[in-house]
């Protein structure tokens, strides 16, 4: 590229900004014109900044604009030429699905090495999304795709009625005899589900039917065959 990607960070905490704009600096087409610890800031320093990328947290207090998902709407509409990467300690997969909406195709963790934040920069400046090691993680242990979006697992009425059942606070022994099944089944059916899920972990499934719906169902409606193969992302629109 023969002109400078001109970034401004955003971020309430002055060691990130550091540390951010130190990382930024071995990239020598990146360069930082502007840091901002709240949205007053941030948006005083684009409306008179040139700016080709905003580096910033999601949560970030304090200013007239707020912070999360209404500021990045509001900067996506006000300054709609300038790229979006944000930075967060979260990693919810549901999260990414609300950033896409907004426009934001680059999410890194604060856990990951802030190198990657040099080359979200330049991905976005490509037109092309980057999700960090840690956020990716995360989408792949939930069974999502890099949209966000639950890829074709599938698994059967009686799977997943014991996938909601489990996350809904009922243990094995009480699903077992809720469904008039012995305790091995219950608990092969789980295992099997979390396996066409690349679940390992029970926060893992409780994340996953949280992100999917399932502790707001009461029950799936299908042809009256337990074991009839339905999509793991039912429509509760």
């Amino acid at each position: 590229m023969s002109q400078r990607i001109r970034v401004i960070i955003a971020d309430d905490h002055p060691v990130i900004l550091f540390g951010a704009a130190q990382a930024l600096a071995r990239f020598p087409e990146i360069e930082v014109v502007g840091q901002a610890r709240q949205s007053t800031e941030l948006i005083q320093l684009l409306q008179k900044t040139p700016c080709d990328v905003l580096v910033s947290d999601l949560a970030m207090p304090g200013g007239q604009f707020g912070d999360g998902m209404p500021l990045l709407g509001y900067v996506g509409r006000q300054f709609a030429s300038v790229r979006i990467v944000v930075l967060t300690m979260l990693e919810n997969p549901a999260l990414l699905k609300r950033l896409r909406e907004v426009g934001v195709t680059a999410v890194i963790s604060k856990a990951d090495d802030l190198s990657h934040i040099g080359l979200a920069i330049v991905q976005v400046m490509r037109g092309q999304e980057y999700i960090g090691p840690s956020v990716k993680a995360a989408l792949d242990s939930m069974g999502l795709s890099a949209s966000g979006q639950q890829r074709d697992v599938v698994l059967s009425k009686r799977e997943l009625e014991v996938v909601r059942l489990f996350v809904s606070g009922m243990t094995i022994t009480e699903i077992a005899a809720h469904l008039r099944r012995s305790i091995k089944t219950i608990s092969t059916q789980k295992n099997t589900a979390m396996r066409k899920l690349g679940i390992d972990r029970d926060s893992e499934l409780f994340q996953y039917a949280q992100s999917n719906g399932l502790l707001n169902l009461a029950a799936y409606v299908g042809d009256g065959n337990p074991d009839t193969p339905s999509q793991s992302r039912p429509d509760i629109s």
